[in-house]
């Protein structure tokens, strides 16, 4: 079965996986476009759990920045697999490919593929600056404190992006970046590292 969307380059994504409490925990999840498209696991993070436990779990491609950050940063636990904001979903078998680590953290690579899937909302895209933002500062943030990062260049990051918000974005971007800085508290770290 095809992806519902067309996929190019990495394609940010919120995956859901079913855990042991039978609730499905949302996460970030970037999709490297290819036959077959494949996502990597960094770390022991609750979906590299879930997809060896269950197999898989449902890619969603959605337009709202509140949940890229609440999946990217916080621990979002559903009863449903599917996200009320999704505006399209795909159930995905996931297959473990290859395993390393990178500077003291372990990765994970996945081959996706497709089950089923439907397209719940079809319209005609938008381009704004300030979404583009906060989806890039969710992977800035989640790299905060991971080895391999140099924290001072991840703050300096999130400023320019916490600026990018502020002159483009709309309210539904300042309230998902308001919600990067109650998780992660980056700008009172950037404060006291100047």
């Amino acid at each position: 079965m095809s992806w519902p969307v067309a996929l190019r380059g990495v394609t940010e994504s919120v995956v859901t996986t079913r855990g042991p409490n039978d609730r499905w925990n949302a996460a970030a999840l970037g999709l490297h476009a290819g036959d077959p498209v494949t996502a990597t696991t960094w770390g022991t993070t609750r979906t590299r759990r879930n997809f060896h436990r269950e197999g898989g779990g449902v890619v969603q491609f959605t337009t709202d920045p509140r949940e890229f950050v609440d999946a990217a940063l916080t621990i979002r636990e559903a009863d449903d697999p599917v996200l009320p904001n999704a505006d399209a979903w795909v159930e995905i078998e996931a297959e473990s490919v290859a395993t390393g680590e990178d500077e003291g953290t372990e990765w994970e690579r996945w081959e996706l593929r497709s089950v089923e899937s439907e397209v719940r909302h079809e319209y005609v895209p938008t381009i704004n600056r300030g979404f583009c933002a906060v989806v890039d500062a969710t992977v800035a943030a989640s790299r905060l404190d991971v080895p391999a990062y140099d924290t001072d260049a991840l703050l300096d990051r999130l400023a320019y992006f916490a600026d990018v918000v502020d002159r483009c974005g709309g309210p539904a971007e300042r309230e998902a970046f308001a919600r990067i800085d109650a998780a992660t508290g980056w700008r009172e770290r950037r404060n006291e590292s100047f």
